[in-house]
């Protein structure tokens, strides 16, 4: 994300505002509104006057799967270049007065969509807002700052190249997804940017920016009716539609095994199992089991065994990853490589104990419990996180009661669909990928 500090006169006053914010969002029910401006821009709104701060996160629809083919990294680039001059001002004027307006602006790019954030003082709304509109409206992607963006771009791909991780996660993506978006670098390439111009941006931010797949979050200091007026100021002269290309659903590659071969004193090793949608029925029964496999940490079967009784390796853990064309489960540790194999093995060991045993009732109830508590902690400890929580909430439809009904959805989840989806999902052939010395014991 690109993003330009605070004044330093504000700097010490907002750090103290996010303490407080993150103290009530931990502790103090929600109460989401849905507000729809003259314009029809929707967006969900949680008021809060505790603190005259506002936080406004929102994102569109199309990340950089939207890229054309030999132009990857043109949304990641593009991220960069909203504070780099808008409307009349150029980088130079526009950063003065995002700085003078006391305000933060970011925007970034993932696979699947392009989001931006704002956080502001309520009694400098209006110049703040201004801004904002300005850069989602009238970008200017001078060529000036695109040289220096694109140049700052590249020196990081260029250190990352000796990476072996990276070399390993380029892997990793083209062989299980070969031939599809997903296997192309949200970055792109030094000789992929070389070849992006200004009016490739502007035709990018042309297909992209429009009010049909918009999502809004707002948190703070500022009622339905003032946000109506400043949802049309910022967004109610986009286009209606966006104009994005068809991006097929994927399943990833299973069954594979990768290897990098670095000289590295540890081995890393990763696996790829099946997931599932965010939507899917069977979401919960695969998160809980996900928790007691591997994703619960210290708590876990996979660090129990291979950390607290062998050894191993410092840590070992599981997650489940959704997108919006691709799920997976993924497990990954790091161990010294005379010992790579054995690691392995384990592993797979008890997976398999998962696959084939399940869960007791005794690790359901403990991850149902932590799982219940830690929402607000990593999802609502501050505004913006509360802001960024609303709009995954809208982009994955899942509902302005969900925060309510999750506590309920999780708790009316039975060991035997836990023990069914365990069953379902790691009795699969796992893609393995190895990065390390050749010989690994």
């Amino acid at each position: 994300m690109s993003a330009r500090p605070l004044s330093v006169m504000l700097r010490g006053g907002l750090a103290l505002l996010f303490v407080l914010v993150s103290a009530i969002a931990a502790s103090a029910e929600m109460k989401i509104q849905e507000v729809v401006s003259p314009k029809g821009v929707r967006a969900w709104l949680v008021e809060d006057y505790t603190v005259p701060l506002v936080a406004m996160r929102f994102a569109f629809e199309g990340g950089s799967t939207q890229d054309p083919d030999g132009k990857e990294g043109l949304a990641n680039l593009m991220t960069a270049m909203f504070d780099e001059g808008a409307g009349e001002l150029d980088s130079e004027a526009f950063q003065i007065k995002l700085d003078d307006a006391g305000a933060e602006m970011g925007f970034s790019a993932d696979r699947d969509r392009f989001g931006g954030g704002m956080r502001f003082l309520a009694d400098q709304r209006e110049e703040a807002i201004g801004l904002l509109a300005l850069a989602v409206n009238q970008p200017r992607f001078d060529q000036k700052p695109l040289d220096r963006m694109r140049s700052q771009i590249v020196s990081g791909i260029l250190a990352r190249s000796r990476d072996p991780e990276y070399a390993a996660g380029i892997k990793w993506g083209q062989a299980l997804y070969p031939d599809h978006p997903y296997s192309r670098l949200t970055q792109g390439t030094p000789e992929t940017l070389a070849t992006i111009t200004g009016n490739d941006l502007r035709a990018l931010h042309r297909r992209i920016f429009a009010r049909e797949k918009l999502y809004v979050g707002v948190v703070g200091a500022i009622d339905a009716e003032t946000l109506k007026k400043n949802l049309d100021r910022v967004f109610g002269d986009l286009p209606e539609k966006p104009q994005l290309r068809a991006v097929p659903d994927v399943a990833p590659k299973l069954g594979q095994t990768l290897s990098v071969n670095y000289d590295l004193p540890q081995t890393l090793i990763q696996m790829g199992y099946p997931g599932v949608s965010r939507s899917d029925p069977e979401f919960f029964p695969a998160y809980l089991m996900n928790h007691i496999l591997g994703g619960g940490t210290f708590t876990s079967q996979l660090f129990r065994e291979v950390r607290e009784k062998r050894g191993l390796a410092y840590s070992v853990d599981s997650s489940l990853s959704s997108s919006q064309h691709t799920n997976m489960l993924a497990v990954s540790t790091a161990t010294r490589s005379d010992r790579a194999s054995e690691t392995l093995a384990l592993m797979r060991q008890v997976i398999a104990k998962v696959a084939e045993e399940g869960v007791s009732e005794e690790e359901l109830a403990a991850a149902k419990k932590y799982v219940t508590g830690a929402y607000a902690i990593n999802n609502l400890n501050s505004s913006a996180a509360i802001a960024r929580t609303l709009v995954e909430l809208q982009a994955e439809k899942l509902g302005i009661d969900y925060m309510q009904k999750r506590t309920g959805l999780i708790e009316s989840v039975t060991r035997e669909q836990v023990n069914a989806v365990a069953k379902k999902l790691l009795s699969a052939d796992p893609a393995i990928m190895t990065i390390g010395p050749e010989k690994q014991g």
